[in-house]
């Protein structure tokens, strides 16, 4: 059984998610910063090979078992764009600010703005592990070009949900964690542990 889990991000967003969401269960997670673990490239044009290499990366340099996301917000009359590269919409340095001033602009004019958050997680119990588990979730919305709400990170404030009538950054976290893409990944996921006898 998994006791201790490294989460292979740096992201304080993800870690704050997916440590809100793994605490019902008797897991020791520790973030990959703790254990002085770089992160892992990512050259790959999916999200589950980006989300494959971060977690054999920080299972290779802790050996314990990794849990790596990789998810991003696809708009599309933007072709999924900034897909994989939500993070670096605008290059280096990453910037939540500038990124949704990019995808304002890039969106003028544009009448069908529907998008989506997508998400996939990755977990390996060793670096070499042949039998990943790999879970998915798909979160279904529309971009605003004004900013509403506090809560959230990335580009939560521009992610409107007709069903909620509310940005996700609108949401209380108890409830994003309720239904977000990473959120029904993780379910899976767990789901998906249990039936292994892994938790």
């Amino acid at each position: 059984m998994i006791k201790r889990l490294v989460l292979a991000s740096k992201n304080p967003g993800k870690l704050r998610e997916l440590q809100a969401l793994l605490q019902p269960f008797e897991l020791t997670v520790i973030p990959q910063d703790d254990l002085n673990i770089q992160e892992a490239p990512e050259p790959y044009f999916t999200f589950v090979e980006n989300a494959l290499a971060k977690a054999r990366n920080a299972a290779f340099h802790s050996g314990l078992p990794a849990l790596a996301d990789d998810s991003g917000l696809c708009v599309n009359a933007l072709g999924g764009a900034p897909g994989v590269l939500s993070a670096h919409y605008v290059g280096e340095p990453k910037s939540d600010l500038r990124n949704n001033q990019k995808l304002v602009f890039d969106l003028q004019g544009v009448e069908d703005r529907r998008a989506h958050y997508y998400c996939v997680l990755v977990l390996v119990r060793f670096a070499q592990d042949p039998e990943p588990l790999i879970t998915e979730g798909r979160w279904e919305g529309e971009i605003v070009l004004s900013p509403r709400g506090q809560e959230g990170f990335g580009y939560d404030p521009y992610f409107y949900l007709p069903e909620q009538g509310c940005t996700a950054a609108e949401l209380a976290i108890k409830d994003k964690n309720r239904i977000s893409h990473r959120a029904q990944a993780l379910a899976q996921l767990l789901a998906r542990l249990r039936t292994n006898a892994l938790v």
